[in-house]
C-alpha cells in the first residue's frame, strides 16, 4: 500500500532536495515585492526605492537562509538524511584497514 504524503510534507521534502533554488526564488520574489511597494511611495528618489529593496531581499534572504539551517539540523537530527545517503556509503567503512 503506497504511502499517502500530505502537502505541508511534500514541499517540506522538495525545499530540502531544492534549497538554493528556494532560496534564490525568495530572494527574487522578496526585491520584486519590494520594488512594487517602494515604487507605490511617492516622494522617495530612485535610488532609495532600488537600495531599500535590495535591504528588505537580503534580509528575507537571511531568513530564508537561517530556515533552510533549521530543516537541515532537523533532517541530521531525524536520522532521515543518514538514510537518504546510506545507499553511497560502504556497508563496513573499515574494511580497507587491515
Amino acid at each position: 500500500m503506497a504511502e499517502h504524503k500530505s502537502k505541508l510534507e511534500s514541499v517540506r521534502e522538495w525545499v530540502v532536495q531544492n534549497k538554493l533554488r528556494t532560496v534564490g526564488s525568495l530572494w527574487l520574489s522578496g526585491i520584486a515585492g519590494s520594488i512594487a511597494y517602494n515604487w507605490s511611495q511617492p516622494g522617495m528618489k530612485t535610488s532609495v526605492k532600488i537600495i531599500h529593496a535590495r535591504l528588505h531581499a537580503q534580509a528575507l534572504t537571511l531568513a530564508a537562509l537561517a530556515g533552510a539551517a533549521v530543516v537541515e539540523y532537523y533532517d541530521h537530527k531525524s536520522g532521515s538524511k543518514t538514510e537518504r545517503y546510506a545507499k553511497f556509503l560502504p556497508a563496513d567503512p573499515y574494511a580497507h584497514k587491515d
